[in-house]
C-alpha cells in the first residue's frame, strides 16, 4: 500500500505536515508506540503512529524522528489528542530528515488507520496470490476486500466444494459450521498432532483435514478443518487466507490492548483521578456501573530458549480462552484482563476458563496456564484490589502447577502457603513430618493417616475411631506416638495448627 493512498482516504482526513515529495513510499505494516526509541520493534517500511506520550520536552522530537530514521519506517503519523495540536518541533525534524508526517484527528482512531492499512496489505498479498490460486481468484479477491471469516468459508465452499471451519485450540469455533463436540474432539487432536497438516477420522467415522492456520503457538493457535480429505496445497492456501484476517483484526486488538494497559498502569499506580480512570474504563468498553472480574494468566512452556514470554503467551491463550471477547494486557507478573459479566457471575467465568484450560493441560503437556479470577467488581477504583487479588489466585495456581483458582480460594491457609517458596514448605513438612513416615514404612503403621484423620475430626477421639474404623484406644495409642515423634502435644492449639500446615505444605 502506497502512503498516497492512505492519505487520500477520505473518511481517515489525515493532514500532511512534511514530506511531500514521499507520498510514493511502500507501507509494509503499522505500529502504535510511545517508546522515544521504538526502533528494536522496527523491521523498515512500516508506519508508525504514537500518540506523543515521549514528548516532555521539544529536544526529544529530534531523537525519536532518527530513530525512525534509522529504522527505515515508510511514515509518521501524529496524534494530537495528548497536546491538543502537533508541536512544530516534530514537523521540522521530520521536514530536516526527509520523514513524511500527517496528523490524525482526535476523532480518528490509530484503530481505523491501523484497519484500512491492514485492508490495504491484504489487498495487495491477496494481488500477488491470484496467479497461482487460478479458479481460487473470488476467494481471494473477497479476502482482499475485507471479507470475514464466514464469507471466506461461504465462498470457498461455494467455489471449491469444500465444507470448512475454523477452531481455535480451546475448542471454540471461530468461523464455520462445526458442532461443539466436534470442536472439542478436533481440539485435542490439533493440540497433539506431531505434524500438520493431518487426517483426522477412524473407520465408519467422518474424516476432517487439519491445518495449522499461522505460527502461534499452538496454546494459542487456530486450525483450519476441512471436512474430507483435501490435498495440502490447497488447505494451506486457505489456511492463508485466514491466517491474512486473523492478521487484519489483529491490528485493531493491539490498539485495544494498549488502552487496557494504560487504564491498568494507572489503576495500579494509585495516583490518578478517579474520574480519568472511569473515563478510561469507559473507553476500554465497560461502563462504571456495569460489573466485571479481573483475571489474570501466565503460560510457561518446558524448554522454551525463545519466542513468546510468559505473560505474552498467557494473554494470548487467555483470549483465546475467552473466545475474544476480551483483550489482554501484558504485565511484568503475568497478562491482565477486565472481563465484563454481563448476565453471569465470576465463578461461571472461572468455570469456563477451568474446563478450556483442562483441554489446553491434555493436550500440550509441556505447556502449564496459570489463571486467577477475581470476584466481582464495579467501578474504576476497584481495578487495583481486583488485579492483587487475582494475581494472588493465580500464584497459587501456578504453585499448583497449573489451572484456575478463583479470590474465594485464597483466603484460607493455601494463599499463606502460596506465598512460601517451594523449598521451604518441603523443608518445613519434612521436619516435622519425616518421623512419622520413617516409622510408618517401617512398622507398616498409619501414622500419617492418623494425624490427618484425628485433626479433621476437630481432635475428637471417638470421631477419629469411627472414621479409621479401629477402636478409640488404638487412636490414643497413635496419637501418644506422634506426640513423641514430633515433639508436638496435640492438645495445643498452636502445636495442631503446625501439623496441619505441615501435612498440606508437603
Amino acid at each position: 500500500m502506497l502512503l498516497r493512498d492512505l492519505l487520500a482516504m477520505p473518511e481517515l482526513r489525515l493532514g500532511l505536515l512534511a514530506g511531500e515529495s514521499s507520498l510514493d513510499r511502500e507501507i509494509s505494516g503499522a505500529l502504535v508506540t510511545d517508546l522515544p526509541d521504538p526502533g528494536r520493534y522496527l523491521d523498515g517500511g512500516e508506519l508508525v503512529l504514537t500518540g506523543l506520550m515521549w514528548r516532555q520536552d521539544p529536544a526529544d522530537s529530534q531523537g525519536f524522528v532518527d530513530a525512525l530514521v534509522r529504522a527505515e519506517v515508510s511514515a509518521l503519523g501524529a496524534g494530537d489528542a495528548r497536546l491538543g495540536h502537533i508541536p512544530d518541533d516534530l514537523v521540522t525534524a521530520c521536514r530536516d530528515r526527509g520523514l513524511p508526517l500527517f496528523k490524525v484527528p482526535v476523532e480518528v482512531s490509530f484503530g481505523a488507520v491501523m484497519e484500512i492499512v491492514g485492508r490495504g496489505l491484504a489487498a495487495a498479498q491477496a494481488r500477488d496470490l491470484r496467479g497461482a490460486l487460478g479458479r481460487r481468484r473470488r476467494i481471494v479477491a473477497a479476502v482482499a476486500e475485507g471479507a470475514g471469516l464466514d464469507e471466506l468459508l461461504t465462498l470457498t465452499s461455494a467455489e471449491l466444494g469444500i465444507s470448512a471451519a475454523v477452531i481455535n485450540a480451546a475448542g471454540s469455533v471461530v468461523a464455520g459450521d462445526l458442532t461443539k463436540a466436534h470442536a472439542v474432539r478436533l481440539a485435542r487432536e490439533y493440540l497433539g498432532a506431531v505434524r500438520l497438516p493431518t487426517l483426522v477420522g477412524k473407520a465408519g467415522e467422518e474424516v476432517f483435514t487439519l491445518f495449522t492456520v499461522d505460527r502461534s503457538h499452538r496454546a494459542s493457535g487456530w486450525a483450519l478443518v476441512c471436512r474430507g480429505e483435501i490435498d495440502a496445497e490447497t488447505g494451506f492456501e486457505l489456511a492463508s487466507c485466514v491466517a491474512m484476517e486473523r492478521t487484519r483484526t489483529e491490528g485493531g486488538r493491539r490498539v485495544e490492548r494498549r488502552l487496557a494497559e494504560q487504564l491498568i498502569a494507572l489503576a495500579c499506580a494509585g495516583q490518578t483521578d478517579p474520574s480519568e480512570l472511569s473515563a478510561r474504563l469507559r473507553t476500554c468498553g465497560i461502563d462504571t456501573a456495569e460489573p466485571y472480574t479481573v483475571v489474570t494468566a501466565t503460560a510457561t512452556r518446558r524448554g522454551a530458549t525463545d519466542g513468546p514470554d510468559l505473560s505474552a503467551l498467557g494473554g494470548q491463550v487467555l483470549e483465546e480462552l475467552l473466545d475474544r471477547r476480551v483483550v489482554a494486557a501484558a504485565g511484568a507478573d503475568g497478562a491482565v484482563s477486565l472481563v465484563p459479566l454481563r448476565g453471569e457471575t465470576a465463578d461461571a467465568v472461572a468455570a469456563r476458563l477451568r474446563d478450556r484450560t483442562e483441554l489446553l493441560a491434555e493436550g500440550l503437556p509441556g505447556t502449564r496456564v496459570s489463571i486467577g479470577v477475581s470476584g466481582a467488581l464495579t467501578g474504576a477504583t476497584a481495578i487495583r484490589g481486583g488485579v492483587e487479588e487475582a494475581g494472588h489466585a493465580r500464584r497459587m495456581a501456578d504453585a499448583r502447577g497449573g489451572g484456575v483458582v478463583t479470590s474465594d480460594e485464597i483466603y484460607t491457609h493455601a494463599l499463606v502457603l502460596a506465598t512460601v517458596p517451594g523449598d521451604v514448605r518441603r523443608s518445613f513438612a519434612d521436619r516435622l513430618l519425616g518421623p512419622l513416615f520413617d516409622y510408618d514404612r517401617e512398622h507398616q503403621a498409619e501414622l500419617v493417616r492418623t494425624l490427618g484423620t484425628f485433626l479433621d475430626c476437630v481432635g475428637s477421639w471417638n470421631g477419629c475411631a469411627e472414621r479409621l474404623h479401629v477402636h478409640v484406644n488404638t487412636v490414643r495409642y497413635r496419637v501418644r506416638r506422634i506426640e513423641e515423634l514430633t515433639g508436638k502435644d496435640l492438645s495445643s492449639m498452636a502445636d495442631r495448627v503446625d501439623l496441619f500446615l505441615a501435612l498440606r505444605a508437603g
